[in-house]
């Protein structure tokens, strides 16, 4: 059997959170090694791989592997018992136009694909919760991590200040080339530009310090934020990019579950 290569992130002994990374699994060409995400063009038989083989190292079943249909939206979904226990169709209805998951459920890994946007992972150990979020530049721009705090806190009743995050791997600001166009939907939209981004020979956007500087606008406090430092861009050996590889390759899968 292949040995799937994760990069993990420690939040405590009560839950594993984890980015896939290109190597343990099985794919190729851009799909190598690991890919898990269905709507990216890559071989079914080899997605069915890779999940068997996550699903057997995280001892769950298929059926409580939660990846979403992302439309670079701010919908945000409950996985519930009652969610777990329909039907697949209704399950993949409820999946799709959603840009994040969260869930109090043990043993359930809820997690959402990238190749350059932001993957943001939230969890309070005291509530027992987490929260997968995908954070492109459209949804940074709509304030996807401010509006799943919110769905955060009230589902669970979770304090922000008890909220712990990771910012997982990413296009850095040295490689997220912008046009002029999306420069000004973030300085219309409130954003201070001086913190988020640089000119070159055109403007360069920073996501993960926006999302961060998100997260600490909602009320997380600094300490309890990681960043990966991880920049998908530079690292396209490791970690899929689809600025490098095309929109024709393998997806990051960054997931959390509660143990």
């Amino acid at each position: 059997m292949q040995k799937l290569d994760l990069t993990y992130y420690h939040f405590g002994d009560d839950v594993v959170a984890f980015s896939s990374t290109r190597h343990g699994g099985y794919g190729i060409g851009n799909y190598s090694d690991f890919n898990i995400n269905p709507y990216s063009g890559d071989d079914t038989t080899h997605i069915k791989a890779n999940r068997e083989l996550l699903c057997s190292l995280l001892h769950i079943p298929d059926s409580r592997l939660i990846l979403p249909h992302q439309t670079h939206g701010i919908v945000c979904r409950q996985i519930t018992q009652s969610f777990l226990d329909s039907p697949s169709e209704l399950r993949d209805a409820l999946l799709n136009q959603v840009d994040a998951v969260m869930t109090n459920l043990k043993n359930v890994c809820v997690g959402v694909s990238t190749a350059d946007c932001i993957p943001v992972l939230l969890y309070d150990s005291h509530r027992k919760a987490v929260c997968a979020i995908h954070a492109g530049w459209r949804g940074t721009l709509n304030r996807i991590v401010q509006h799943c705090i919110l769905e955060f806190t009230r589902a669970y009743s979770v304090k922000v200040s008890d909220i712990r995050a990771v910012i997982g791997p990413g296009i850095s600001l040295q490689n997220f080339e912008v046009g002029q166009e999306v420069f000004d939907q973030f300085r219309l939209a409130g954003f201070d530009m001086s913190k988020i981004a640089k000119k070159y020979t055109k403007w360069h956007l920073d996501l993960s310090e926006c999302n961060r500087i998100q997260l600490i606008e909602s009320g997380l406090l600094p300490d309890n934020i990681h960043l990966s430092g991880i920049c998908t861009y530079q690292e396209v050996k490791h970690y899929f990019s689809a600025r490098r590889l095309g929109i024709l390759s393998g997806r990051i899968y960054t997931a959390l579950m509660l143990r």
